[in-house]
């Protein structure tokens, strides 16, 4: 066994896993896993910047992570930075401040990198499985992007487009610094509107509708699971390999787009941090599933964090 640390720092959130990791077995085994939302891509949409609170907020996660890595001994640790940090303008001042935190750069890895470590991530536990057909279709909704990804055992194609819950809500959702509450019909038009076109987009160069079985990655899949689930708290274990059906996600992204915050908000496994994109989250698997003509999702909570903790291990 390998001790490994691996942080993913989002356009949402910022995760952490600590694990033992045999590459001869293929056994990932979590020591601390955990999940900070910390909005580093606030506003860099608009601004092409890290705003300086974003900033704060993400060191702060930084620190408390230092502590727990160096608390449980990792032999080796790697940190993952994805599309806000990808996107902004001063991105070298994030970079310094991971440094000085946790005495690792930070790769600001590509869409393609991206994309292969969700896949890994996600389908290394289905090897072998008879239930779920090849090729996976592994869609990995972020804040920023979206990852699609075509495989069987290994990566075949994919494509990262700027479809994240974060960028569409903000793109769409919001005006004079308030989130509509809830969206007008025309805002869900609009989003729509981007959605299809990446979709497009991706289907350039990755056969979506080739995939047999559609694995659902990040938050806004899981916390859909979690509401279909009917969870009285976020429970992973429950969510893990849940299967949601094409219709239940449809009634659900319709429910939350049509919720007020506060509605969006008592729902008892929904995250603080997650009521004001989950609509746009939803409208966005919604639509690949649409797109695909999946009947299902099966849905992920190992994703592109246990794929950067099997690259060092």
């Amino acid at each position: 066994m390998t001790r490994v640390a691996a942080i993913d720092c989002g356009t949402n959130s910022i995760r952490l896993l600590v694990a033992d990791a045999d590459p001869a077995t293929g056994e990932l085994v979590d020591l601390d896993r955990r999940m900070t939302i910390v909005r580093l891509g606030q506003g860099v949409d608009r601004t092409g910047r890290l705003a300086p609170d974003a900033l704060e907020r993400t060191f702060a996660a930084c620190r408390e992570y230092a502590t727990i890595v160096k608390d449980h001994g990792a032999e080796r640790l790697r940190f993952v930075a994805t599309s806000a940090s990808r996107d902004a303008e001063n991105r070298d001042e994030f970079v310094r401040g991971v440094l000085d935190i946790l005495g690792v750069e930070p790769e600001v890895i590509s869409g393609d990198q991206e994309a292969e470590f969700s896949f890994t991530g996600a389908t290394k536990e289905l090897t072998g499985r008879d239930d779920l057909a090849k090729p996976y279709l592994v869609v990995d909704i972020g804040g920023g992007s979206t990852e699609f990804v075509v495989g069987e055992d290994r990566v075949r194609a994919a494509r990262s487009v700027d479809i994240g819950c974060v960028r569409m809500t903000e793109r769409h959702l919001v005006h004079d610094g308030v989130v509509s509450d809830p969206p007008a019909p025309e805002q869900i038009k609009a989003i729509r509107a981007d959605i299809e076109a990446a979709l497009d987009l991706a289907e350039e160069t990755v056969p979506l509708r080739e995939a047999r079985t559609l694995v659902g990655l990040a938050g806004s899949v899981t916390t859909i699971a979690a509401i279909a689930l009917d969870l009285p708290e976020y429970d992973s274990e429950a969510i893990h390999h849940s299967r949601v059906s094409y219709d239940r996600v449809r009634e659900i992204t319709e429910r939350l787009l049509s919720a007020t915050h506060a509605e969006r908000a008592a729902i008892p496994s929904m995250h603080p941090g997650r009521v004001d994109v989950i609509g746009a989250g939803a409208l966005v698997l919604l639509s690949v599933m649409e797109r695909i003509g999946a009947d299902e999702v099966v849905v992920s909570e190992h994703d592109i964090l246990d794929g950067i903790a099997w690259s060092v291990a």
